[in-house]
């Protein structure tokens, strides 16, 4: 009975297309996922669990997760695109790796004092308004291709998070300049979805 069972539901999964959108791409995003705490805990935790280790290899190694982990997110969308794999479930969880990593690098500079608190501040309330907009939007049944500014928005944000990583000079200005492009992009965001709705 028990294996029919199971039988039965990977039968409904496997129609839901459920299995299939465990995909390369939707792997990498998920690795991304898991990279984002780790990257967080060697920023907040390790030097005083690790205090052997100078402050400068803890450094060294979350930009390296951070490097590795931005790099899965060129790849998973150009797969997504080039062997059309695509998926709704690679729709959640893209966005979602992206802002648990970029949460974790901003959070865990504010607290070692390296990122102003007013700059992340304005960076995650745009983020998390953006999240919750989107979904006004799928219930509107409007849908906003990613714009251009939205790009530069998470290049200048990697960018400013790479600096500050390492401690580099013009980290803070990089950290302004991503502030700036995350709020123009937002509105850009809301902007077309008010012309969108003007159309229909």
């Amino acid at each position: 009975m028990a294996a029919r069972h199971l039988n039965e539901k990977f039968e409904i999964y496997r129609q839901k297309g459920i299995f299939v959108s465990l995909n390369l791409p939707n792997a990498l995003a998920f690795f991304r996922i898991l990279l984002a705490p780790l990257m967080f805990f060697m920023l907040v935790n390790a030097p005083s669990i690790f205090t052997q280790i100078h402050m400068s290899w803890i450094n060294y190694f979350a930009a390296l997760i951070f490097v590795i982990a931005s790099v899965t997110d060129f790849f998973d969308g150009y797969i997504a695109r080039c062997w059309d794999q695509k998926t709704k479930l690679g729709a959640i969880l893209d966005p979602l790796a992206d802002k648990m990593l970029i949460l974790a690098a901003f959070l865990g500079l504010m607290m070692l004092g390296r990122a102003s608190a007013w700059a992340v501040y304005l960076i995650l309330v745009r983020e998390f308004f953006i999240t919750g907009f989107r979904v006004v939007m799928a219930s509107d049944g409007v849908e906003v291709a990613a714009s251009m500014a939205g790009k530069i928005k998470t290049v200048s944000q990697m960018f400013a998070v790479g600096f500050l990583l390492m401690s580099w000079p013009g980290g803070e200005l990089l950290l302004w300049i991503a502030v700036a492009l995350t709020l123009y992009s937002g509105f850009e965001y809301i902007f077309a979805y008010v012309k969108a709705m003007k159309k229909s």
